[in-house]
């Protein structure tokens, strides 16, 4: 699933392609859960409106129109978000990999989302395998519950909060990092990453960590975010940049997603345990 850094990534590249652009045409797919705003309605809303924002909240993307409208996007767990044109074997169906000649691939029934320019190409594209992302359209002053929840950037995590957050909870460690209410932009991914730059151990309950630790924790969130950020992402599964390029911070994963295998530090093996439905990755030497 895109976190924080696979959306400040997707945001960075966007911007300069779309911000300044008036929107020619709009090709939305059939309704369905992807769409918050039907279809045929979001359709009718961005023709011949101008994109004058992009910006980011937690895992969030918020495109501002000239109107004052805003759009809500988020990818979800498979969403793609890309300029037209852009070449990669993660916006094809697996069917097609074999037959990639380096040419862009051709629409598909997971493309939800369409838009073209009134100055031509490239177009950006909405696609989703699992159409667990989601498009709505924001009227002019309006909120959205899933913004007003979010807690504070994970880009700027602070010890003395993370800290008064912990006081209060008796569950691990690991869920406290992954509630959006808490640091919004954190997942899977980076908690299980910041809590081994720690030395904490992701089932450790919340209430069990140190002043000190918190304040180090909220260090490593942003350290590990920010490398991210700098890498492209975490092209694990299907984030792929909206040139078509994959993110690199798979390559320096110290814990997630290798368990059996050899902690860089101290070559204990890596173990998975699952904590509230989701995997998490720690080295029971290095971790405490």
């Amino acid at each position: 699933m895109p976190e924080l850094p696979e959306v400040e990534v997707t945001r960075r590249l966007l911007a300069p392609h779309v911000i300044g652009r008036v929107i020619h045409s709009v090709r939305c797919g059939p309704p369905s859960y992807f769409f918050l705003t039907p279809p045929r309605r979001l359709a009718a809303a961005l023709g011949g409106q101008k994109i004058v924002s992009l910006e980011r909240q937690g895992k969030y993307l918020l495109m501002g129109l000239g109107d004052g409208q805003r759009v809500l996007l988020h990818l979800g767990m498979t969403g793609q978000l890309f300029m037209a044109g852009a070449v990669s074997p993660r916006l094809m169906r697996v069917a097609d990999h074999a037959g990639l000649s380096g040419s862009p691939p051709t629409r598909d029934r997971h493309t939800h989302l369409e838009l073209e320019f009134e100055d031509g190409p490239p177009g950006l594209r909405f696609r989703d395998v699992r159409k667990f992302g989601k498009v709505r359209l924001l009227a002019p002053g309006q909120g959205d519950p899933r913004l007003d929840k979010l807690g504070v950037d994970a880009l700027q995590a602070d010890g003395e909060q993370l800290f008064s957050a912990a006081r209060k909870r008796s569950a691990p460690i690991k869920t406290l990092l992954l509630d959006q209410g808490v640091l919004a932009g954190v997942g899977n991914i980076y908690a299980d990453e910041a809590l081994f730059m720690t030395g904490i151990r992701p089932t450790r309950g919340a209430r069990r960590v140190s002043r000190k630790e918190c304040l180090l924790l909220a260090e490593n969130v942003q350290r590990v975010l920010t490398r991210s950020i700098e890498t492209g992402g975490s092209s694990i599964s299907d984030f792929v940049a909206p040139d078509g390029q994959d993110g690199q911070f798979q390559n320096e994963r110290q814990v997630y997603a290798r368990e059996g295998e050899a902690c860089g530090r101290c070559a204990a093996t890596i173990v998975r345990v699952v904590i509230g439905q989701r995997s998490s990755h720690y080295c029971p030497r290095c971790q405490r």
